[in-house]
């Protein structure tokens, strides 16, 4: 489904009357779908959740109800939202791994799915892989277990690499986890690393300033902050003629330029499965929390065009997708 029908086709379930969904809504099952980003960023993820729970027999609006709210970057909304979702008594809450501390502070009782966490183990939100505990369960994007794979690809495409940047959100502990990661393996590489930590939009800007005449490249650690922000960033990149590394496609669709880990298209179809099951009679603490199946290195030929990057045939080749 492109972005655009299901933009449309949401903005026609918003319009219905609000009684009529609260009416409804009490009837059927409900999952919370807590979104970090906006609708816009976040359409391909959920058409493919909401496709999948179709498959498994869960039809929006007629045997499952949900109730989408978007934090639009903006984190001091996690907890409103997560409240609010306690209030409406939902059924499920589905999210991201930065919400999930968040949303297990206003609920330990109702199920928490994660679509996507960078590092859910090393950052504390199951007790283990395997038998998670409590009311969380889940996908891991194992981010820290492919860093090293990210630097060595810049490394690839920029032989005379030297320096690069690494910019995370300082707020998102697992964000910090994979900035440490980042300056180990660039050690590793015999590369040199800038740090540069933000905690809000507003600080963007002058992380650029700080490092941008010093390094040749920029390694982007991903979370609701940089999703809700990836124009701002890919244009000053552009700007600075540095390219860019990044978690996920959607990234890179936007003017970044390369892009290596899970599809997370595939995480938030997966997630489907996990709210069947609960939905159905188990218990998340009890559910396995997977780990991705599916990688994509993605390459913005436009991108490379615009900072004056010539990247080999070879390189190109292994390439996933290709974005002109």
């Amino acid at each position: 489904m492109r972005r655009r029908d299901f933009t449309r086709m949401f903005a026609g379930a918003a319009a219905w009357p609000l009684a009529a969904r609260a009416q409804q809504s009490a009837k059927l099952p409900t999952v919370g779908f807590l979104g970090a980003g906006t609708l816009s960023a976040w359409s391909l993820w959920v058409a493919a959740f909401v496709q999948r729970l179709r498959e498994l027999g869960w039809t929006e609006g007629r045997t499952i109800a949900i109730e989408y709210r978007w934090a639009e970057g903006r984190t001091e909304r996690y907890a409103e939202i997560a409240s609010e979702f306690v209030r409406l008594k939902v059924d499920v809450i589905v999210t991201v791994g930065s919400a999930v501390a968040t949303v297990k502070q206003a609920t330990t009782v109702i199920p928490i799915v994660f679509a996507a966490a960078v590092d859910p183990l090393g950052s504390g939100l199951i007790a283990s892989l395997a038998r998670p505990g409590g009311n969380v369960t889940g996908l891991s994007m194992q981010s820290t277990e492919l860093v090293s794979k990210r630097c060595e690809l810049l490394r690839e495409v920029l032989p005379d690499l030297r320096r690069m940047a690494v910019m995370g959100n300082a707020g998102y502990p697992a964000a910090l986890l994979e900035m440490r990661e980042v300056e180990a393996a660039t050690r590793t590489l015999g590369l040199e690393t800038d740090t540069a930590e933000i905690r809000r939009a507003e600080d963007i800007s002058p992380a650029f300033d700080a490092f941008k005449s010093r390094v040749q490249a920029l390694y982007v650690c991903g979370d609701a902050l940089v999703f809700s922000n990836n124009v701002r960033i890919n244009i000053l990149a552009v700007g600075a003629r540095l390219p860019t590394m990044y978690p996920t496609r959607s990234l890179v669709e936007v003017g970044g330029l390369m892009a290596y880990g899970p599809n997370n298209a595939d995480l938030f179809r997966r997630a489907g499965d996990y709210v069947d099951k609960i939905l159905r009679g188990a218990k998340p603490g009890d559910i396995p929390v997977e780990q991705p199946t599916k990688f994509d290195l993605v390459i913005n030929l436009t991108t490379a065009k615009a900072i004056g990057l010539t990247i080999p045939e070879a390189f190109l080749l292994r390439a996933d997708e290709l974005i002109e």
